[in-house]
C-alpha cells in the first residue's frame, strides 16, 4: 500500500505537537518508496516553518526528499483543477483538502490525515495510528515495491 500524507502529518512533527509520536511511528515504519507528498503540501510546510523561523529544518526536509528520494513528490496539473472544483463541491472541501483528495485519487493512494474531513469523501482517509493498528502490513508493502 501506498500512502499520500497530508500536510498536517508533517506539520504535527515538525511543530512537535500533541500527535507528533503517532506521526513519527508510522514514518519510521513505512517502508521506502511507499511515501508522498503533494508539492502543495511541501510549499505548505515551507511556509509554516519559515513563519516559526525553522529554516534549517524545511532544508533538511527538501533534502531528504528531493536529494534522497526518502519521500515522493507529487503533482496536479492545471487539467486537473476541475477535477479540484468537483470534488470541492461534491463532497465541501476547501482547496488543499480538494488538491490532496484529487493527487491521491490521480496516484491511486491512501490519504494519512488528521483532517477529518475527508472522511466525508469517496476514499476516506486513515491517520498513521490507525494503520499502525489495522495492521496494514506495512512488511507487505515493502516486499511489493522492491
Amino acid at each position: 500500500m501506498k500512502f499520500l500524507l497530508d500536510t498536517n502529518i508533517w506539520l504535527e512533527i515538525f511543530l512537535k505537537q500533541s500527535r507528533s509520536f503517532e506521526a513519527k511511528s508510522f514514518l519510521n515504519k513505512a517502508p521506502a518508496g511507499a511515501i508522498f507528498l503533494t508539492d502543495f503540501s511541501l510549499y505548505s510546510i515551507g511556509i509554516s516553518l519559515f513563519d516559526s523561523k525553522q529554516f534549517e529544518t524545511f532544508l533538511q526536509f527538501a533534502e531528504d526528499i528531493m536529494v534522497r528520494g526518502m519521500v515522493g513528490l507529487i503533482r496536479n496539473e492545471m487539467m486537473d483543477l476541475e477535477k479540484m472544483a468537483l470534488v470541492s463541491k461534491k463532497f465541501n472541501l476547501d482547496f488543499d483538502d480538494a488538491y490532496q483528495y484529487v493527487a491521491a485519487e490521480k496516484y491511486d493512494l491512501a490519504i494519512v490525515s488528521f483532517d477529518s474531513d475527508f472522511d466525508r469523501t469517496e476514499r476516506g482517509r486513515k491517520t498513521p495510528g490507525q494503520i499502525i493498528k489495522k495492521n496494514y502490513s506495512l512488511a507487505k508493502a515493502k516486499s511489493i515495491l522492491a
